[in-house]
């Protein structure tokens, strides 16, 4: 008897539940919907149609190596983000909606200036936070960095995909590293943003199955998880224009910790901005203005 769409995604979504998959019925659907070349309101719309074999085997395939903790967005190798569809592998961390906080936090600071505003996004990965706030706003001049050469093929791909040719210098080296004296910009940057890796060393082994297979580079943050962070602080304001911003994502447990390493180098006008949780998840700080020469 053939089997049709709705029971195909019944029967996955609940092999994936018995196994504790948080979200069984969304992961199964979208697989399914990858495996049919469809989009999930398509498939839901579909839902009594038949499917052949080959396809539903192909989708028990794919639900066995999500069972095996391999996330949607590595098996499909597509993840929606700021409404953009990135392209993503096991060289990069996913795109999570979290992050689109530091991208709204970014855009709000982009208004009212008479000069470029240049950005640089450091640890850029795929090159979600980069590439949302160049399609967002394409007069902004935007660099992006990245220790791993594999990231930022991925970043360039991501680019290539959804911007115009040339529209983000990407540059690899272990963050500001990657600045060599003959690269320097001619004006320092008005806002950086990252997501560094901020995963305390010893909670690596505690993450779900799936973010374990993630890159460890771009979690690991050493003991408190602010290594990578404390380097990014105080080194920003070389690369930073007087009155300009850095914004970073961390765990909220983190905050009153950077916000300390933040006033130590500096910074003021400090706040932090919530995710849809409702929990602090990035935090912004501003280097002091000064008269006259821009330092």
């Amino acid at each position: 008897m053939p089997v049709t769409i709705r029971q195909a995604l019944s029967a996955g979504a609940e092999s994936l539940s018995v196994q504790g998959i948080e979200t069984p019925g969304l992961d199964a659907s979208l697989l399914l919907a990858f495996v049919l070349n469809k989009n999930r309101s398509s498939l839901i719309a579909a839902a009594a149609d038949s499917i052949t074999e080959e396809s539903l085997e192909a989708f028990h395939r794919l639900i066995e190596r999500r069972l095996a903790g391999e996330c949607v967005a590595y098996i499909t190798g597509k993840k929606e983000f700021y409404g953009l569809e990135f392209k993503v592998n096991p060289s990069v961390l996913v795109p999570r909606p979290e992050t689109e906080t530091l991208v709204e936090a970014a855009l709000r600071l982009t208004g009212g200036s008479d000069t470029p505003i240049r950005v640089l996004d450091l640890c850029t990965g795929s090159g979600a936070a980069a590439i949302a706030l160049k399609h967002t706003i394409p007069e902004l001049e935007v660099w992006a960095t990245d220790i791993s050469g594999e990231a930022l093929e991925t970043a360039k791909t991501n680019a290539a995909r959804l911007l115009s040719p040339n529209s983000i210098t990407f540059l690899q080296g272990n963050l500001y590293d990657a600045f060599q004296p003959s690269m320097m910009p001619p004006y320092p940057f008005s806002i950086i943003v990252n997501n560094p890796p901020y995963i305390p060393s010893a909670e690596l082994s505690m993450l779900p199955a799936e973010v374990q297979k993630e890159p460890v580079i771009a979690l690991n943050g050493g003991s408190e998880g602010l290594d990578i962070i404390k380097k990014i602080i105080f080194r920003a304001p070389e690369f930073l224009s007087s009155g300009g911003f850095l914004l970073l994502e961390a765990d909220p447990r983190q905050m009153n910790k950077i916000s300390a390493l933040l006033k130590e180098a500096g910074f003021s006008d400090i706040q932090t901005h919530n995710d849809l949780s409702g929990r602090e998840r990035v935090i912004e700080g501003r280097k002091k203005q000064y008269r006259g020469s821009n330092p």
